[in-house]
């Protein structure tokens, strides 16, 4: 799982060549811990379509504050450095599975 911050953000989110979906989380938040393996495995479903990357908001806060995120879990669909879409709140796999398809879709 790639891990965002300051130093890697620009290459693997701006200059990435697929779409990048964004966790925005943190180690003390109990809906993030039950997004964690959802997340990966998802990532494993969509390797081919989309980099997923986790980005901790206690580590990384300007990061964070530069995507205006007030809640976490946060999931961010970004193309070329920019917000194409966001989910906020944990959901299940076959939700997200749902969402991440139509977000595709529309790219």
């Amino acid at each position: 799982m790639l891990h965002l911050n300051s130093e890697n953000f620009e290459e693997e989110v701006k200059n990435s060549n697929l779409p990048v979906l964004i966790d925005f989380w943190a180690p003390w938040c109990g809906p993030c811990q039950m997004m964690g393996p959802v997340f990966e495995e998802l990532a494993e479903e969509f390797k081919e379509k989309i980099k997923f990357a986790k980005l901790n908001t206690d580590e990384e806060s300007s990061l964070a504050s530069g995507f205006s995120i007030t809640g976490i879990p946060c999931l961010i669909l970004a193309k070329n450095g920019e917000e194409i879409d966001r989910i906020v709140g944990f959901a299940p796999k076959d939700q997200l599975k749902v969402k991440i398809e139509e977000l595709l879709n529309k790219l």
